[in-house]
């Protein structure tokens, strides 16, 4: 959980005011990156606001993906990543949602060839 801003700056103050990280991390409770970051933070930005998250989208749209799932019905999960601009697994949760399935293929091994029987055929 992030600190609140008043709380960042009176730390920041505390060490401004001669005092040495060590003590401001003691007095605090703060790890010393905790204490640099915060500095980088307020000389980047020039204030100890939070910086904003870039998250991909959040939800994606079960119409559109219902659509898109129509119209290319051998398409990957990447396929629609790439497409929808999210995560894999936001596909598969929203993909569970429609209630659209994986592709399942059943391929018999070379051992399983081998327990069949060999087939008769007539000449």
């Amino acid at each position: 959980m992030a600190y609140p801003k008043i709380f960042r700056q009176k730390a920041l103050d505390a060490l401004r005011n001669g005092h040495n990280r060590k003590d401001v991390n003691e007095m605090f409770g703060l790890a010393n990156t905790t204490l640099r970051d915060w500095e980088i933070l307020e000389r980047e930005t020039g204030s100890l606001e939070n910086r904003p998250l870039n998250r991909k989208q959040l939800k994606i749209d079960l119409d559109a993906l219902q659509e898109y799932c129509d119209k290319y019905p051998f398409a990957t999960h990447l396929d629609a990543v790439a497409y929808f601009e999210c995560s894999e697994s936001g596909i598969r949760k929203a993909k569970k949602k429609l209630g659209i399935t994986r592709k399942k293929t059943h391929h018999a091994t070379s051992s399983e060839m081998s327990k069949k029987e060999p087939s008769t055929s007539k000449p």
